[in-house]
């Protein structure tokens, strides 16, 4: 096997294993997102207990430099991958996967972008503002995260935004799952339909999950 060959399938490998992660890690931070759902009062004081539990946990604070450098490395291999791809495709008179494949899988690094610019606002506007800045507290003294979520919702400009990041993150699981699946080897024809049902449910719930939270906020509070 030729050593760029060799470098291009580890890459795959660890895009793979990094992007299960940020999957599994997805379905916990949904969870506890939905604790937004409940009314104010009880949502103020579950949702600010649970985020002072997160940030002071040190199993959770371990779990969350594995989920930094798995978004890192992700991306830089994402990127790498994709040029290696085009500079590659280059070489052939014609290409003919257009005709086969799903747009999203054509735009991988579109959808990707999207989802990264998006991750810049997040941290800033939540993981930046809890960890640096000069939050209010809640009758239990907790920092009102919260009241911070609520505010960045109603702006309609910033929900429409997180909703289209949202889709565009669901696109990117429909072809990511499947991907994955292919590349650590369990995409066998004795799984494959329960995985394409299982990662077509998965990118559902993800993304409608995600994106009921702004709407639900903004309409119920705006």
């Amino acid at each position: 096997m030729k050593k760029e060959t060799l470098s291009t399938l580890s890459r795959k490998y660890l895009m793979a294993l990094t992007g299960l992660f940020l999957c599994f890690f997805l379905v916990i931070h949904l969870a506890g997102n939905f604790q937004l759902f409940l009314p104010e009062a009880q949502a103020r004081e579950s949702f600010n207990g649970y985020s002072k539990l997160l940030s002071g946990n040190i199993f959770i604070k371990a779990v969350s430099y594995i989920l930094y450098a798995s978004i890192i490395i992700h991306s830089i291999d994402a990127l790498v991958i994709t040029l290696f791809n085009r500079k590659k495709a280059g070489k052939y008179e014609y290409d003919k996967r257009g005709a086969v494949s799903k747009w999203y899988s054509r735009n991988m690094g579109i959808l990707g972008t999207v989802i990264l610019i998006f991750l810049v606002f997040h941290f800033k506007d939540f993981w930046y503002q809890y960890k640096f800045g000069s939050l209010p507290v809640d009758a239990a003294g907790n920092k009102d995260l919260y009241e911070i979520v609520i505010r960045a919702y109603g702006d309609l400009w910033y929900v429409l935004f997180y909703v289209l990041a949202m889709f565009a993150l669901g696109y990117h699981l429909l072809h990511g799952f499947y991907s994955a699946a292919r590349t650590i080897g369990v995409y066998h024809p004795r799984y494959v339909a329960f995985i394409r049902v299982f990662g077509t449910w998965y990118s559902y719930i993800i993304t409608f999950g995600f994106a009921a939270i702004p709407l639900y906020i903004y309409f119920t509070h705006y």
